[in-house]
């Protein structure tokens, strides 16, 4: 079975919130999809159902989708409400919003997401902040997981909307995801991308923290930062400190007609070809760790 731990549900409401950034007098979630050259995403319902396709068109069992703007609930939810077998749901959240441990909630219980997904550098808010610590209470209360982007952090869709990014990268640390991970033990916490460029630390935290989990998704271009380091380097030291069991399969994708980001499967399936790595492990990265979380 192949699974994808990290998706994003590019919806209407998505392109709504960022078309108040842009100034777009009309209808955003049709007026900004053309600017970019990308099909509209339609009812959440609609862009489900092209999600199945996709998925269906390529052997996918199941995604996770992440609703990637705060407040964006509910396309998620309506989503995974259309087909219950096929998605899970996740939602960025930002502690700093006066709201969010009652949106943190409501995700949980009324949506029935099981990830929340946090960007410190984004939202300016610390890991070990106790307004983060909140989230992650929430999250053990109601047996869910919890997303930290560390690292590089670069939104696509954002640039090429000439938007402006004002993030504080000194604030996605690895080590302090360990710091709070450590102290709610029954949570897995993923970090994605390796790490995004802080892959020592990610490494050293997924050593310090059992449940840190590393996902392996997108192109990993964090890679050039490193001098000579390759994706097979990347998989063979992940999987020399954490182990199959806690490395996640993503892809990254996102918008339409792109649709699924099969050649990031394929480059990662070689890699763990090329290492030498089993038959059982494969299918845990690639699959059955996703179907346990």
């Amino acid at each position: 079975m192949l699974n994808d731990a990290h998706c994003h549900f590019f919806s209407s409401g998505l392109f709504r919130t960022l078309g108040k950034d842009a100034g777009v007098a009309g209808d955003a979630a049709v007026e900004l999809p053309a600017k970019l050259g990308w099909d509209a995403p339609g009812d959440d319902g609609a862009l489900a159902d092209r999600w199945i396709a996709a998925m269906d068109h390529d052997d996918v069992g199941r995604v996770m989708l992440i609703a990637s703007v705060p407040g964006d609930e509910a396309s998620v939810a309506a989503a995974v409400k259309r087909h219950p077998s096929r998605f899970v749901g996740a939602f960025m959240i930002n502690p700093a919003a006066p709201d969010a441990e009652a949106r943190a909630a409501r995700a949980f219980v009324e949506f029935g997401l099981r990830t929340a997904c946090l960007f410190p550098a984004m939202h300016l808010v610390r890991v070990d902040d106790e307004r983060t610590e909140k989230i992650f209470a929430a999250a053990e209360q109601h047996k869910a997981n919890v997303f930290v982007h560390c690292g590089v952090l670069s939104v696509g869709i954002r640039k090429k909307l000439g938007l402006p990014s004002r993030f504080d990268l000194r604030l996605g640390d690895p080590l302090a995801v360990a710091a709070v991970a450590i102290k709610h033990p029954s949570v897995p916490v993923i970090i994605p991308h390796f790490g995004a460029g802080l892959f020592r630390e990610a490494l050293m935290a997924a050593g310090a923290a059992s449940n840190v989990l590393l996902d392996t998704s997108s192109s990993n271009s964090w890679i050039k930062l490193y001098p000579n380091l390759t994706l097979a380097d990347v998989f063979a030291r992940a999987l020399d400190v954490v182990g199959p069991s806690r490395l996640l399969f993503g892809t990254d994708s996102s918008f339409f007609p792109r649709g699924w980001q099969k050649p990031v499967y394929f480059e990662q399936r070689a890699v763990l070809a090329e290492l030498g790595v089993d038959s059982a492990a494969q299918d845990a990265i690639f699959g059955g760790n996703f179907s346990r979380l």
